[in-house]
């Protein structure tokens, strides 16, 4: 697993994929085919298909991982959340918002449950969410997650973090689909404001 994670960073996902499928395998006949490290192995092995544009391998591996934390832990886990939003993720990115949506909405009201309304892993989920329906044309229905999410992150994290910096980034862009520059403009100034201070 580490050796993969190492391959993951550095970019290689042919070889990061080849060593999580081993580990899968390796997993399997060390503690059986429905444990919590063959699902662990296999939502890696399915990042690295979903970086290399793998979306058909990447599915199943994330299904069969799902399936092993729901058996091990309920349906409130955070494992379970993870694996949801990251299904959500790899439909989003196939041009499945249909089927995108209620994964995402499932992982969002367990996240809740667990972690409270304010935690950044909800505003990871609020903005995944936000971004399928701006896929899907509808930039109304992701302005009021963009904002809570902007909200988490800045409480949690402080106001020039790099996962605000991003938030701010997409309310920007929604509210000139929008045609609302007025609303727009302040927070476009505050967006290149903590650009000048990262250059």
């Amino acid at each position: 697993m580490a050796a993969g994670q190492r391959a993951l960073q550095k970019g290689d996902y042919p070889e990061a994929e080849r060593i999580f499928a081993a580990a899968v395998k390796k997993a399997e006949s060390q503690y059986g085919p429905i444990d919590r490290h063959v699902a662990v192995a296999l939502s890696s092995e399915a990042q690295a298909c979903t970086a290399q544009g793998k979306y058909a391998e990447a599915e199943p591996a994330y299904l069969q991982a799902l399936k092993i934390y729901q058996d091990a832990h309920g349906e409130n886990h955070v494992d379970v959340a993870a694996t949801l939003n990251n299904l959500g993720v790899l439909h989003r990115m196939h041009g499945q918002y249909a089927e995108a949506e209620p994964l995402l909405m499932r992982a969002l009201a367990i996240k809740e449950r667990l972690h409270g309304q304010d935690h950044p892993d909800v505003a990871l989920t609020l903005h995944n969410l936000g971004l399928v329906y701006v896929s899907q044309g509808v930039p109304e229905k992701a302005e009021p997650l963009y904002r809570r999410a902007l909200t988490i992150r800045e409480k949690a994290l402080g106001e020039t973090h790099r996962d605000v910096e991003k938030s701010l980034g997409e309310l920007v862009s929604v509210l000139q689909k929008l045609h609302r520059d007025a609303d727009a403009a302040p927070l476009e100034k505050r967006l290149s404001a903590i650009k000048q201070q990262r250059s």
